[in-house]
């Protein structure tokens, strides 16, 4: 991918280490010719006979089969076996199975050829099974190797899933729709764990580019020039502190046929100090090359949408740029004129990513879409209320807020609604400006959020924050330590079902999810 020259960064980086290296994924009925084969183990039923143990040897070993549990079989012969815990028969789901598929990488982190047998479906569709299987297992062995000289685990190569019961074809296309969610997933874990000297706005705008050619979608960037011309002034007055320019991106996936457009707003800070307002050096700020989590959420989104044969028509503005201190940045009292006209007071420069996310949205109002989602690692008060385990959801659109939580559900990427409690408004109230990017010291992810609705401009609107669970500090299940790529796949399954079905209540073709 092109870079700008940086002389203490080699030219052979690349900040989306994983492109290089996919897993090739199929569906198979002989595991012979792999390095493990893991076999999943319910808690009823007959144990299979591959495993040469029966159940009461296996619980002896203290393996109960419970959803995640592993039990490494080695043999001196290839392949060697893991019994893997699928739970009860009657509770399998796509979830269950993906933990399990997850439990699998987990126990064979240096097999470079893995197989994986389900021999019950349980009422599970084949294709949604071979899907979440193939996430479960190529997720869990993802590492950020982009800057280790020596990677201590070697990559995943292949892939073979056999799924008794099921024809192969269907289960084919399954394996093959996880392989890409899983993808845009790795796409986004790659750029958000990258650290923010070797992935600048301007770098990521080339990724984009690059990305864009590879995966069939367009992009558009705007630089400093550009966005003084077109009046960005929330995202240039975050930027002013910076030596490296803001950059605007625009993705755009336009299919034929289209009738909905659904955008989506990603705050892509590549680093936040906090500005003037600085952060406390801890361990939270350790973590701030990943405040562009929403950003590359989308962007990675997007390398999916082709293949995943999203029918309506998406686009994506990027907002980015980094927060920090220097004698030209923005400071307190200051007020920025952003696209439209709005002027903001600036009462904390470590509320930041609302600012640069407010010309991105009027941009994306501009264009009439059916919906605007934003995504954004916005509020620590997010991950203060619901811990790191899922992201804050609220909109002022209830069918909208709805499609998002269903994709959630879907994906296993979990959020909860939160009230836009319009009472808190007055708590952004100005005696300078129209608005204050800042609210009181409660219910600070609504606030942010009722700072966003402020530019939204009346269009079917739904908002996710990702803070808590942006990154993981251990691995779990098919999280893998570091960033999460949390995001990725919810837009991408919200994207796949929108052309059914228009937001604010009127259907077009489909039900909304409930």
């Amino acid at each position: 991918m092109a870079r700008r020259p940086n002389k203490l960064i080699p030219e052979s980086f690349t900040p989306v280490p994983s492109e290089r290296a996919r897993p090739a994924v199929t569906v198979v009925d002989d595991l012979s010719d792999v390095d493990v084969v893991g076999v999943v183990v319910h808690t009823d039923g007959a144990v299979p006979d591959e495993l040469g143990l029966s159940r009461e040897a296996l619980t002896r070993t203290g393996f109960d089969a419970k959803v995640g549990s592993a039990l490494v079989l080695p043999t001196e012969e290839s392949p060697f076996r893991v019994a893997v815990g699928g739970g009860p028969l009657a509770d399998q789901g796509e979830e269950t199975l993906r933990d399990a598929a997850a439990a699998l990488g987990r126990a064979a982190p240096r097999a470079e050829h893995v197989g994986l047998r389900l021999p019950a479906l349980g009422g599970v569709d084949p294709q949604a099974a071979a899907q979440a299987l193939t996430e479960g297992v190529v997720l869990s062995r993802y590492r950020y190797a982009g800057l280790k000289s020596s990677p201590t685990d070697p990559p995943l190569a292949v892939l073979r899933l056999r799924l008794d019961g099921a024809e192969l074809a269907e289960a084919g296309a399954g394996a093959a729709t996880g392989s890409v969610t899983a993808r845009a997933t790795s796409v986004a874990r790659d750029l958000t764990n990258t650290p923010a000297a070797h992935l600048t706005a301007p770098d990521l705008a080339d990724v984009a580019v690059e990305l864009g050619r590879t995966y069939g979608f367009d992009v558009e960037v705007f630089d400093e020039a550009q966005l003084i011309a077109m009046g960005c002034g929330g995202l240039l007055g975050v930027n002013r502190g910076s030596v490296e320019e803001a950059r605007l991106i625009k993705l755009v996936h336009a299919p034929e046929g289209g009738r909905q457009h659904l955008t989506l707003v990603g705050k892509g800070i590549m680093y936040d100090s906090g500005g003037i307002s600085l952060k406390p050096s801890d361990p939270m700020h350790l973590l701030m090359k990943m405040d562009m989590g929403g950003a590359a959420a989308i962007l990675g989104a997007f390398t999916a949408l082709r293949e995943s044969g999203v029918a309506c028509r998406v686009t994506g503005f990027l907002a980015c740029t980094d927060n920090v201190p220097s004698g030209g940045a923005y400071v307190l009292g200051d007020v920025l004129h952003t696209r439209g006209g709005t002027t903001i007071e600036v009462k904390n420069t470590d509320a930041e990513g609302r600012l640069v996310m407010s010309d991105a949205l009027v941009l994306a109002t501009e264009e009439a879409p059916s919906a605007v989602v934003t995504v954004a690692t916005l509020t620590g008060a997010a991950l203060a209320a619901l811990g790191p385990a899922m992201a804050v959801t609220l909109g002022n659109d209830q069918a909208l807020v709805d499609r998002v939580r269903a994709a959630a559900d879907a994906t296993d990427e979990r959020v909860w609604q939160l009230p836009l409690e319009r009472r808190y408004r007055k708590q952004l109230d100005s005696d300078v400006a129209d608005i204050s990017n800042l609210g009181g010291p409660y219910a600070g992810a609504i606030t942010a959020a009722l700072f966003l609705e402020d530019f939204v401009d009346d269009v079917p609107w739904a908002h996710l924050d990702i803070c808590g669970p942006m990154q993981a500090e251990s691995d779990e299940a098919w999280r893998s330590k570091g960033a999460t790529g949390f995001g990725a796949r919810l837009l991408l399954e919200l994207a796949r079902g929108f052309e059914s079905a228009a937001p604010g209540g009127s259907t077009d073709g489909g039900d909304l999810p409930a």
